[in-house]
């Protein structure tokens, strides 16, 4: 960053609660630096303009209010049911949009090698997050039979005690953001092992130790999280990996016919 970058940079941190709600102007005057330097700050920092950033900064603002904070203010006395249902919907699709156009083809890609090429994955997910950590861990073992989920925090030290380079983490972190997932990344960076972030927000605490970050935007105005386009990159990740992998796993699938048949798995 140059100097008057950091200056902005500052600032921002310093006074994060109000600074979000300035326009370029107002927080160029309160920085003591020009318009056109609080807007070329924006586009550093790979947003798309100063509304961009200035948006960001307010959902992130946002993500600190407690669970009924949110219902509150996101709840009207005479909503109707259906309505509802529109809304919600709606909010999935948007969602859905928003991250198709931010996510980079090159990102996605390299996460899908570095899944193939990992000698052991383990998925770091929490509280809400571990619906989508199950789905891609029962999938990407299924076919790689290398992954687990820890889904014991307490139990994270001895899963994790071993773990190198040519293994991948997988972390996965929503607002609000659970501190063990923090520190377990932070912890298997620190043992050079290669991860990949998958999380709703640049400014997410998990972003700084991701080695690839794929941002799915889960906005809904909810107290829960929409997951539906966290759900669907993990779709994709393992479909773009059976496919790159397609003899092989073509293979273990009809081995694993063979066996549910012999137990008598699936209802006919």
């Amino acid at each position: 960053m140059s100097k008057s970058h950091k200056k902005i940079a500052n600032y921002l941190i310093e006074n994060h609660e109000t600074a979000a709600f300035l326009t370029a102007s107002k927080l160029a005057k309160n920085v003591k630096v020009g318009e056109a330097t609080v807007i070329r700050f924006a586009f550093f920092l790979n947003y798309k303009g100063y509304p961009d950033l200035q948006r960001h900064l307010q959902e992130a603002l946002q993500r600190k209010m407690t669970s009924a904070e949110v219902l509150a203010r996101t709840t009207g006395e005479n909503e109707q049911t259906e309505d509802i249902i529109s809304e919600v919907l709606s909010d999935d699709i948007q969602n859905l949009k928003m991250t198709l156009n931010q996510i980079e083809p090159e990102i996605f890609e390299n996460a899908v090698q570095q899944i193939i090429e990992a000698k052991r994955i383990y998925i770091i997910a929490y509280r809400s997050a571990t619906s989508i950590g199950s789905f891609l861990e029962f999938y990407l073992d299924l076919v790689l039979q290398n992954t687990e989920m820890i889904r014991q925090a307490d139990g994270v030290s001895e899963h994790v005690l071993d773990i190198t380079e040519e293994d991948l983490v997988i972390g996965l972190g929503f607002s609000r953001y659970t501190k063990r997932t923090v520190e377990v990344l932070k912890f298997v960076k620190q043992q050079g092992a290669q991860t990949l972030v998958i999380t709703d927000h640049l400014m997410s605490p998990l972003v700084p130790y991701g080695d690839l970050k794929i941002v799915a935007s889960t906005e809904i105005n909810s107290f829960i999280d929409s997951f539906a386009a966290p759900m669907s990159i993990s779709s994709a990740l393992i479909t773009a990996l059976t496919r790159s992998q397609h003899k092989k796993v073509e293979k273990r699938l009809k081995e694993l016919e063979g066996l549910w048949e012999t137990f008598d798995v699936f209802y006919d």
